[in-house]
């Protein structure tokens, strides 16, 4: 069941109910993903959002923190990537809207950005759904371990490459897994998909542990997102297309490696019988870390 705030939400995002970009559905899932961290991201709350894209969970971070809260959302991306609206215009919707005030955008990347602001402190900061597109593991650890100088508490939100008793779910997953045996063949950096490297919950925690941080008690959840939110067909929708076995052509080498990646690919294909909009997404996992020396 939809929230009168999700409608809200979607509202200001300039999409209203549609079923494409950030829908009523889409606004939900964000809305619950938030909620698990109604201790940190609470009104009066100073927020930094790292990875905030066409800024799907920035508005609910905005809604959160009050008027007297702010969030501080920052994307590398170029501004005129996106699609229906680019970064660009999505953005500017947003700091049109009612809650435009509450947001400060940055095109930086974030340890650039945290390099330009040594000294600067958030009540918490939200990485919510962007850590796939990360150019690798260690640039993930670097962050955290530069983002425990900036607060006490790092929100994530991540997909949790599990589908729970949702057999339509799985597709999903297959896809996730497909597209990162793909990546690890692609040049570092070079990269223009939604996955780029591919990390689990465990692998995120240890990466987390790496960088001198640790799983805050009880904050680990999963989160159920609604039949309408449609990453999963987009992900499997990406794997079956031609331009992908292309890809795997064009950067895979070794014919045992190729066969490997093609035969999840099949796998994909094999657990989607009912086709591309049968395909729901898969659960969504959250978490919050805290410094080790808190």
């Amino acid at each position: 069941m939809t929230s009168s705030l999700a409608a809200k939400i979607a509202l200001l995002s300039g999409y209203g109910a549609s079923s494409d970009g950030p829908s009523i559905a889409q606004a939900q899932y964000r809305i619950d993903l938030v909620s698990k961290w109604s201790s940190y991201i609470k009104p009066g709350a100073r927020v930094l959002e790292l990875g905030c894209g066409q800024g799907d969970t920035t508005l609910v971070l905005a809604e959160a923190v009050g008027e007297n809260g702010h969030v501080d959302a920052v994307d590398p991306g170029p501004l005129d990537y996106g699609s229906p609206k680019t970064l660009g215009q999505a953005h500017d919707t947003v700091s049109a809207g009612p809650l435009g005030q509450r947001i400060s955008w940055v095109h930086a990347s974030p340890l650039a950005f945290l390099a330009e602001n040594p000294t600067k402190k958030w009540d918490a900061v939200v990485l919510s759904h962007c850590l796939w597109y990360f150019s690798s593991p260690s640039l993930i650890t670097d962050t955290l371990r530069t983002l425990a100088k900036h607060t006490k508490a790092i929100c994530i939100a991540e997909w949790s490459l599990e589908s729970g008793s949702r057999a339509e779910a799985l597709p999903h997953v297959l896809a996730a897994m497909t597209q990162g045996a793909l990546e690890c063949h692609k040049p570092v950096g070079e990269s223009a998909v939604n996955i780029r490297t591919l990390v689990s919950p465990a692998q995120i925690v240890q990466l987390a542990a790496d960088a001198g941080l640790r799983v805050v008690v009880d904050s680990e959840a999963r989160v159920v997102p609604g039949v309408d939110v449609h990453d999963g067909r987009w992900e499997v929708g990406h794997v079956l297309t031609e331009r992908f076995a292309q890809e795997v052509q064009q950067f895979v080498g070794d014919e045992r490696e190729k066969g490997f990646v093609y035969a999840l690919r099949d796998a994909v294909r094999a657990n989607a019988p009912n086709g591309v909009k049968a395909v729901a997404s898969m659960d969504g996992w959250v978490v919050v870390f805290e410094p080790v020396d808190v």
